[in-house]
């Protein structure tokens, strides 16, 4: 519910604090006072369209300010967005417009916390629901009857619609999924080919063990010196244990050095691990020795085999040019690419499970969208009735209203394209509304739809009337008023009118009019020796809190004077308000 409004420097307002009511609220003055300001700056706050010419002129900048009452079920909504709760279970969205460098910048806050414009719009529709003459223009379009339609047919029904969406999005994607496969056919062919040429390839080269480079190329260095090999073992094994020189080897000094010190541990028992370490040396010596002497007597040249090498080699070092860089990650391809072969020669095989999962998702489209069409026709079944009843006390009892549901290619939405036919005289046929319906007679018509939709999720708690009366006299007049007390009882509503009926049913009432003031903050008098107040006009809007300020603005509007008669006939009107509404309590 709005509890408040504050406009700064916004169009013709320069400052503007008003409160409203829960129940009925009514706005008049006369033609141009500037009432569509005050619903203009609401659109304005709640993320509406906005331009530089909204900002009162010889200002830069305009903030507007709405404050809602809100219940326990918007924490949820606050939270999941990282807004803060205020107290007393408000919810303040301002929106501040200002000028700079030509441009036009505006910042949107919701209790204080900078909000984006997808943020705003999701509010503004739990919020309010805005409803002037000029918008009956999009009831004609054949997808906001739908959208009213499938609104109208409550939570079922909006679930079986995104069931619908889901399959539909799924059955897109399997279509999507079988083109591309069928176009990419000659590419799996390629891809084939080159898969066979590849792997044959490194099937050829019979890879296993991942280190087998490396020990080819060490079995190459062996064979490839074994002349060496076999003189640096024979030498090394006369130095270590029989020379044919006059030198000594290790194993004799070694064994001289055993020899001393064994004679030294008879005299120092201390020195026998020192000996121990001696006589361990000399056996190690000696058994190197004898361990050399047979490698060298083992080495023999292979050259049949060092050509195999050199072959295996060199092809292994191709297939890690290829393949690799290393001979494990050849490895982990060539059993990659088996696998990826293995799938592709299964083509013909998973172009059927395409095509049949297409043809599932098909087939589950159009169940979805049979059942949503029920449930349509279910929903306008209901819809045409109760419409028509909201109609007859709007002066159409005779009014036929028909909601038809024609088939068209499944897609998102469904299968149906809704299209509202009607015939507000007996004896015409029903044509589609935007063909036959007169401005009054859409005013009404929104009238009473906005009545169908009250208490549902869909509508708001806030319900706004820009001259929703417009065209309108008389017992049509009485029968809106009537109406727009009845929407009062489950909804806070602003009302826009001229008409003094609708006007005397208010249960709270706003006189907006112009006004001449003069500001003392004037630009310099063209001598530049004093100060001139500049001549401007703001609207002001002014609370009819008593009887009697309510008599004489309803007058205004019946007879455009305070003559005796419209005095008494706004007192009339306002007298046989009260009673309607005290009729009402107690029914």
């Amino acid at each position: 519910m709005l509890v408040a409004l504050r406009i700064n420097n916004f169009a013709l307002v320069d400052r503007l604090e008003l409160d409203f009511a829960q129940s009925l609220n009514v706005l008049t003055g006369e033609t141009g006072a500037g009432k569509s300001i005050i619903l203009d700056a609401i659109d304005a706050v709640l993320g509406g369209k906005v331009n530089s010419r909204m900002i009162r002129q010889g200002c830069d900048r305009a903030i507007l300010e709405a404050t809602f009452k809100i219940d326990s079920s918007w924490k949820q909504w606050l939270e999941a967005n990282q807004i803060d709760t205020l107290e007393a279970d408000c919810l303040v969205c301002s929106r501040e417009l200002a000028v700079a460098n030509g441009r036009l910048r505006s910042r949107c806050r919701i209790n204080g916390v900078l909000a984006n414009r997808q943020l705003v719009e999701e509010l503004r529709s739990r919020l309010v629901e805005i409803t002037a003459q000029g918008q009956t223009i999009n009831l004609l379009v054949s997808e906001k009857q739908r959208d009213l339609l499938d609104a109208y047919g409550g939570q079922t029904l909006l679930q079986q619609k995104q069931k619908v969406a889901t399959v539909y999005n799924s059955c897109q994607q399997a279509k999507k999924t079988l083109e591309k496969y069928r176009k990419s056919q000659q590419e799996i062919l390629q891809r084939q080919d080159l898969l066979q040429y590849q792997i044959q390839e490194l099937s050829k080269a019979e890879l296993e063990a991942p280190d087998e480079l490396e020990k080819l190329e060490q079995e190459r260095e062996r064979l490839s010196h074994i002349v060496e090999l076999q003189q640096l073992s024979y030498q090394a094994y006369q130095f270590l244990y029989q020379t044919e020189t006059e030198e000594p080897a290790a194993a004799d000094l070694l064994a001289k050095a055993e020899s001393a010190v064994m004679e030294m541990a008879e005299y120092d028992g201390e020195l026998r691990s020192i000996l121990e370490m001696v006589q361990s040396g000399l056996a190690q010596i000696v058994e190197a020795g004898q361990q050399l002497y047979s490698y060298g007597e083992g080495l023999e040249a292979d050259p049949e085999r060092l050509g195999e090498i050199e072959a295996r080699i060199r092809l292994l070092k191709q297939i890690c040019r290829k393949y690799g860089p290393e001979l494990k990650d050849a490895i982990a391809l060539y059993q990659q690419l088996q696998q990826e072969l293995s799938s592709l020669t299964s083509g013909e095989q998973s172009l059927e499970i395409l095509e049949q999962e297409y043809q599932q998702t098909q087939i589950k489209l159009q169940q979805a969208c049979t059942k949503l069409t029920q449930l349509r026709q279910k929903a306008a079944t209901k819809l045409e009735k109760q419409l028509v009843k909201e109609l007859k006390p709007l002066a159409m009892d005779k009014v036929i209203f028909e909601c038809h549901l024609i088939e068209c290619e499944p897609n998102i939405n469904g299968a149906d394209k809704i299209v509202f036919y009607f015939s507000p005289n007996p004896g015409e046929k029903v044509q589609p509304l935007g063909i036959i319906a007169s401005g009054g007679e859409m005013s009404r018509f929104l009238l009473a739809l906005k009545a169908c939709f009250s208490g549902t999720e869909l509508s708001s708690n806030t319900l706004i009337f820009d001259e929703i009366d417009a065209g309108v006299s008389g017992k049509v007049a009485q029968a809106i008023a009537e109406k727009l007390h009845q929407l009062s009882k489950q909804h806070q509503i602003l009302c826009v009118t001229h008409q003094p009926l609708v006007a005397a049913m208010a249960d709270a009432h706003y006189k907006v009019e112009k006004t001449i003031i003069t500001d003392s903050s004037s630009a310099q008098h063209s001598n530049g020796d004093s100060h001139i107040p500049d001549i401007r006009t703001v609207v002001r809007v002014k609370p009819l809190i008593n009887f009697q300020l309510r008599i004489e603005e309803i007058a205004q509007i019946t007879g455009g004077n305070s003559a005796a008669d419209a005095i008494a006939f706004a007192e009339s009107l306002l007298t046989k308000a009260n009673n309607y509404r005290n009729s009402e309590q107690n029914s």
